[in-house]
């Protein structure tokens, strides 16, 4: 059946097996970094598939969240994008499109660039990524960046995600793996941190792995400002204001320190800056700290304490506290804790953020990050440079610089320098905050080209729409949240006219002149070219090869050779890649957030993900089951604000900051802290919250402080 939605034509999808031979179609969710396994069954009646859990993944063995058991919903859509489209007039919101074909479509984008970059440079066209890409489709448009449009401005979604713990953990170990541990060592940990995470609606398969932690004695700590469904889980829930992580650790260290609770013998062999430490949680005594935050001083002294005397321990951290401008200094002073009580290098101990898109490790490994060279070489480093030209067969003097990060893209766009952006598998419209700024920067845009299963509000700006390739059209591979390469086959044939993004990528490349170094016969050829980049980087891929990934069920990196069996668990052998061999201690002063409250904004408004939904909604909210769960965002108040507000039932609420105001409806539980606001950032349009959010920046991450801004709460009436 033919419909049309936005002035797109579209068609339902049938799903076809790629090789109608095979009697198991085995693949991978495509949703979060577990990256669980799946298979697809033929459905009652021959048409159409079944999901159900893959009973011999070793992640999450023979188990799947709501999310991935309704994950071929946004495959099979109606809404589902089978063809190129093109603007018939200027690209507005509601402007028509024209179906086009591939030729004129690829002919029609290489024109623009070239007149383009022709008229204002090479750095003005610019690529945004998505961290849901397969390693080798990150790798290629990295390589299309730096080689085909010889830009330096390329940038990517997992800004938004993880940049604040990639460079605290790069600053403290001298390498950034994600989690350091594989999550089997979560089950031999006696006392589990978690900060700022919420595990059992982001990655809730994770969940077991903690339950059977419980089930050996563990403790388990969550600090949030919610009580949320994994706080549910701990035995010990700290309510924290968001902005005071870095306060309440410093009473940690004091603790530990003041009481000589710390591993003397592994800080003196294994880490420098011990005095730092000393030095800055000299005034964070618990009873100033519980001044400070309101937790009593008792729990402050019982955390510390536990977490110390505790043979193993693993504290885990998220965007809760990383997404703000202090992100990389609280991340920083969580990893101190695990270093101070000698928690690192072996079973059940170790550091990890928890990553949270689908493939937000690999995305930053190997060249989507405007720093970042394959192998997550820096794109400043001489020899960096000099190798992965020579893989590349260019000169090391034709690579482009360093560019911007992912929000500051738009910023250039708004100051005249660059002038065209191709976007893969994002929708940054929706993800980045203070997003009226964001939609400002498109529409000054001469080309946007948007490459996505769907017609998103991102691509409301666009002048080109091109389909992309789902989760289970494209094989590849990913890193999930351990660091783990695993290979996912091709399960089903790519729809109507649908190209393979790294075909799409090849093919656009050529067009500009430079097919013979996009010239790969399948998505092994990338990886194989993707291993040699990678070779002897931070992030070795040089010893993968798809047949040694499917014969492990995954290899870990750093894997730097054929017969090296990856890494599960880093720094066993108590040696760091630092410049003295050794982690870094790091004295953290707490500052203050970019906003702080005030008479006129008197609450604190935060963000965060729900279980039925993933990133900017694109695929949730076009899979029925998840979207009847949750259909709009509701804001989440304590009863003491709805109290200072006399909100009525019935009522929706207004929510105001520097930057705009919305309205929502609105649920009053007792399970948040009092001074903040909480509301899902997975709508766009009327509902979408990053309207509001706070753009300011971390200053070495460059991560956007996405969890607080100063807010105004006014009871709307019905």
């Amino acid at each position: 059946m033919l419909t049309r939605t936005g002035g797109v034509a579209m068609n339902a999808v049938l799903p076809l097996a790629a090789d109608p031979a095979l009697a198991r179609i085995r693949t991978h969710c495509c949703f979060c970094s577990m990256q669980c396994g799946m298979e697809l069954l033929p459905a009652a009646g021959g048409l159409g598939f079944d999901i159900k859990p893959s009973p011999d993944f070793p992640v999450a063995t023979g188990r799947l969240c709501q999310k991935g058991l309704n994950a071929l919903g946004h495959v099979v859509h109606e809404e589902r994008l089978l063809a190129p489209q093109r603007r018939a007039g200027a690209a507005l919101p509601g402007a028509p499109w024209q179906r086009a074909g591939w030729e004129e479509a690829l002919d029609g984008i290489a024109a623009s660039i070239r007149s383009i970059q022709e008229r204002h440079g090479a750095d003005a066209v610019s690529v945004f990524g998505g961290g849901s890409l397969t390693n080798e489709v990150c790798y290629l448009l990295g390589k299309f960046a730096r080689v085909a449009l010889r830009s330096k401005y390329i940038d990517y979604n997992g800004r938004y995600c993880m940049s604040s713990a990639a460079a605290a953990q790069v600053r403290a170990f001298g390498i950034d793996r994600g989690m350091s541990i594989p999550l089997d060592d979560l089950q031999m940990a006696d006392y589990i941190i978690l900060a700022g995470t919420n595990i059992a609606e982001c990655q809730p398969t994770m969940v077991p792995y903690l339950l059977a932690a419980k089930k050996r004695g563990a403790k388990i700590v969550t600090i949030d400002p919610r009580q949320s469904m994994t706080a549910k889980l701990a035995d010990i829930h700290v309510s924290l204001q968001p902005g005071f992580d870095s306060v309440f650790v410093n009473g940690l260290l004091h603790v530990i320190l003041s009481e000589n609770l710390y591993d003397a013998a592994f800080v003196d062999a294994h880490t420098t800056g011990l005095n730092d430490v000393r030095e800055a949680v000299k005034g964070f005594s618990p009873d100033t700290v519980a001044m400070y935050t309101g937790i009593p001083l008792e729990v402050i002294r019982t955390i510390a304490r536990g977490f110390a005397r505790a043979q193993t321990g693993v504290v885990l951290t998220a965007r809760g506290l990383e997404q703000q401008v202090n992100g990389m200094e609280h991340t920083l002073n969580y990893i101190n804790l695990c270093l101070l009580t000698g928690k690192m290098g072996r079973p059940g101990c170790g550091f990890g953020p928890v990553t949270g898109q689908a493939n937000g490790q690999g995305g930053r490994e190997h060249g989507m990050k405007a720093d970042q060279l394959p192998g997550y070489r820096s794109i400043e480093d001489p020899e960096a440079r000099r190798h992965v030209a020579g893989v590349w067969g260019v000169d090391p003097n034709d690579l482009p610089g360093k560019g911007v990060s992912a929000y500051e893209l738009f910023g250039k766009i708004l100051d005249g320098e660059i002038k065209a952006m191709i976007v893969l598998g994002s929708n940054p419209l929706v993800s980045s905050p203070n997003n009226a700024r964001v939609a400002e920067a498109l529409q000054k845009l001469e080309l946007l080209v948007v490459v996505d299963l769907f017609a998103t509000e991102t691509a409301a700006y666009a002048h080109w729409l091109l389909p992309g390739s789902s989760f289970l059209e494209a094989e590849g591979t990913l890193t999930n949240l351990e660091g783990r390469v695993f290979h996912r086959p091709r399960a089903l044939r790519t729809p109507g006219e649908v190209m393979e993004d790294y075909r799409l990528i090849s093919a656009l490349a050529d067009r500009l002149g430079f097919g013979e170094s996009f010239r790969y016969e399948s998505p092994e050829a990338v990886f194989d070219e993707l291993a040699r980049a990678s070779s002897g980087g931070p992030a070795d891929y040089g010893g993968m090869s798809y047949a040694r990934i499917k014969e492990k069920h995954g290899l870990y990196w750093p894997c730097p050779s054929a017969d090296h069996p990856g890494t599960p668990r880093m720094f066993e052998n108590g040696a760091y890649p630092t410049a003295t061999g050794r982690a870094k201690l790091h004295g953290i002063a707490p500052q203050k957030p970019a906003e702080t409250t005030d008479r006129e904004y008197p609450f604190i408004l935060t963000t965060g993900r729900l279980g039925n939904h993933y990133l900017s909604g694109a695929q949730t909210r076009r899979t029925a089951a998840l979207l009847k769960k949750a259909p709009f965002p509701v804001a989440e108040i304590h009863p003491s604000a709805a109290e200072r507000i006399l909100l009525r039932p019935g009522d929706r609420i207004r929510l105001t900051t520097r930057r705009g105001s919305m309205v929502f409806d609105v649920k009053v539980v007792p399970d948040i802290h009092a001074t903040t606001i909480f509301v899902p950032f997975h709508w766009g349009g009327e509902h979408g919250i990053n309207l509001l959010t706070s753009d300011a920046l971390h200053p070495v991450s460059r991560m956007p402080e996405f969890k607080i801004c100063a807010v105004r709460i006014e009871r709307e009436a019905p």
